[in-house]
């Protein structure tokens, strides 16, 4: 293997690693019952502002679509969500959060703040700073050779 194969899959085992042991992290503060999936989807609506569609959802998280129906229904269920059919299309369908959804979003997000919070502290605010544009090029990139 060439020296940049090398670096290549270190990079990439790094990240792979970190995304475990932070997702375990993460998860094991979020409040009783809801997942990561679930906090990821109130987090985006509430930042989002706009009804989105379940396909919209699923694209932004790049997962199938019915992986997404699986979460949204769970989320409808505690009560998390509106989902409406589309007016115009009924077989459209759109989602906004609720104010319940909104609570949990923000009671979730105070429970693992610090944990994140902490690891950034720890790392260096600066290195923090400075590694992000990397990260997100390389998501960047990553969503561009997905694309069809």
């Amino acid at each position: 293997m060439k020296p940049i194969d090398d670096l290549a899959v270190s990079l990439f085992a790094e990240l792979f690693m970190a995304d475990q042991l932070a997702r375990a992290r993460v998860v094991r503060k979020l409040p009783k019952g809801m997942e990561l999936s679930h906090f990821s989807v109130l987090n985006h609506l509430t930042r989002s502002s706009e009804e989105r569609t379940p396909a919209q959802l699923a694209k932004v998280f790049h997962v199938t679509r019915g992986a997404m129906t699986n979460t949204l229904s769970k989320l409808e269920i505690a009560g998390h969500i509106h989902i409406r059919p589309d007016w115009d299309d009924a077989r459209r369908k759109f989602v906004s959060i609720s104010p319940a959804g909104r609570r949990a979003r923000d009671e979730a997000l105070q429970a693992i703040s610090p944990v994140i919070a902490g690891l950034a502290e720890k790392l260096g605010i600066d290195r923090v700073r400075a590694t992000l544009p990397v990260l997100r090029e390389l998501r960047l990139e990553l969503e561009r050779d997905e694309e069809p």
